[in-house]
């Protein structure tokens, strides 16, 4: 005849479900995986226990990824952000080098943000357009041909300039 072993009882750690019907809930769910309630929450928690068992829920590992991850992305954006502020500011070098030019002869287009804030805004403090405009205060290149673009668009009565301010006319 065999002589059937008992279970250890080491082994054995107890459940106490916060209701009967959360156990019916968990007994159901490991049926429906054709495993056993005890084979079901074993290999439930060891799926979120971390491997070294340091008990970092997966969700936490996760998360410390998604942090690094974040922050790589938020260095690459503000490298990229860099490399754009430099590519408008020599944009805008460019668009601005005939109205920089004191003899030139030809024709000249007119910053369109110029005259879309003029237009906008009705009338406009000169620092206050230099501010819309993302033009610093130290760069009198741009500053200048802006008072240039300004003067001209005064010369075909667009623009009147009174202590500082500029209002645009309608025509």
């Amino acid at each position: 005849m065999a002589t059937k072993t008992l279970p250890d009882q080491a082994r054995y750690t107890y459940v106490y479900h916060p209701s009967r019907d959360h156990k019916e809930r968990w007994k159901k769910i490991a049926a429906k995986a054709h495993v056993p309630l005890s084979k079901f929450i074993i290999a439930t928690v060891d799926g979120v226990v971390d491997e070294k068992e340091e008990m970092a829920p997966r969700h936490a590992r996760e998360l410390e990824g998604l942090k690094n991850e974040n922050k790589a992305l938020r260095e690459d954006l503000a490298r990229k952000n860099i490399l754009i502020e430099r590519y408008e500011a020599e944009l805008k070098r460019y668009r601005a080098a005939p109205w920089m030019e004191a003899d030139f002869k030809g024709i000249r287009s007119l910053n369109e943000d110029l005259v879309t804030i003029l237009k906008a805004r009705g009338s406009v403090d000169r620092m206050q357009l230099l501010e819309a405009l993302g033009i610093d205060r130290r760069e009198t290149d741009l500053i200048r041909a802006l008072n240039s673009q300004i003067e001209a668009l005064e010369g075909f009565g667009m623009v009147r300039a009174e202590r500082g301010i500029l209002q645009w006319i309608e025509l």
